[in-house]
């Protein structure tokens, strides 16, 4: 349609600054007098495009020139473009043509504010697999059958994927599991062999799964530690509630779920951290490093 051509036109025009009718022509495949009658429809449209003779000569617009005409604010623009730079952060796909066209639609490039990359230092073309496979499950809303690691063992799951949720330097597919008939977050890390199956599902998620109750079923405890000054940078790293004592030293809390991954996550601490409590932690820590250093005896 020509009012399609029409608008991809002043997109080229507005990325590429200047072209000649033989180019736009042979991008459209319309003869080069229909390009020059479509410079008169904008022009008289008000969009100030104009043409140049001769060499370096061609078609451009105005500089400085922007599609304003549009229904969203300028806030709404940049939170456009800022979301856009998110995603393409997470590396799920390409989407730097995107933002380059709405950025030049816009005529604002001042959402480029920020650069994260959420994906991790290793794995990361399993990463970027993975997460390609659970889009595609859940825009096309069709279960998934994967290998589940936990502490409790391997399982084999089929799930219905809802959506992908990044908490805690993790991610998660939250899910309806179908083995059991309940919604749960699944580490991505810990799931293997993932497959894209043809059985479609119907079933939505709500708006904001990390509103409200508690959504892990975990059991937590809250620890209390005495941390090296040492560990100062690790501190300022991994916790929100510390204070300093006068040697330099830290006392630091921190909640998280009960299991082994607590003991490993501890011992990454070595001899610069000591529980202060709850007992039974303490307890637990001490039986199991004894039962290490058993090994070396």
């Amino acid at each position: 349609m020509q009012i399609n051509r029409l608008f991809e036109m002043v997109y080229l025009l507005l990325n590429k600054k200047s072209m000649t009718a033989g180019e736009l022509a042979t991008h459209f495949e319309v003869s080069p007098r229909t390009i020059y009658r479509d410079v008169e429809l904008l022009s008289s449209a008000g969009i100030p495009i104009y043409m140049t003779k001769g060499k370096g000569g061609g078609i451009s617009l105005l500089p400085d020139f922007v599609l304003n005409k549009t229904v969203l604010t300028d806030g709404e623009k940049s939170d456009i473009l800022a979301a856009l730079h998110a995603v393409d952060a997470v590396n799920l796909e390409q989407t730097n043509t995107a933002v380059q066209k709405l950025s030049s639609l816009f005529g604002n490039t001042s959402a480029d504010w920020v650069e994260v990359d959420f994906s991790g230092w290793a794995n990361a073309d399993e990463e970027a697999q993975l997460f390609s496979l659970l889009k595609s499950a859940i825009l096309g809303k069709k279960k998934v059958a994967f290998q589940y690691h936990s502490s409790e063992g391997s399982t084999q799951r089929t799930a219905e994927p809802m959506k992908l949720c990044f908490k805690g330097q993790s991610w998660y597919l939250y899910a309806f599991c179908t083995v059991r008939q309940d919604y749960r977050f699944f580490k991505l890390r810990r799931m293997k062999e993932l497959k894209l199956l043809d059985e479609r599902f119907e079933r939505t998620a709500s708006a904001k799964i990390f509103e409200g109750t508690k959504i892990f079923q975990d059991d937590f405890v809250t620890i209390t530690l005495k941390l090296s000054k040492k560990m100062a940078y690790r501190v300022y790293d991994e916790f929100s509630q510390y204070k300093t004592l006068p040697s330099g030293d830290f006392i630091a809390t921190l909640t998280m779920p009960r299991g082994d991954w607590v003991y490993q996550y501890l011992a990454t601490f070595g001899e610069d951290c000591e529980i202060i409590e709850p007992e039974d932690i303490r307890l637990q820590i001490k039986d199991k490093l004894q039962k290490t250093l058993a090994q070396y005896l």
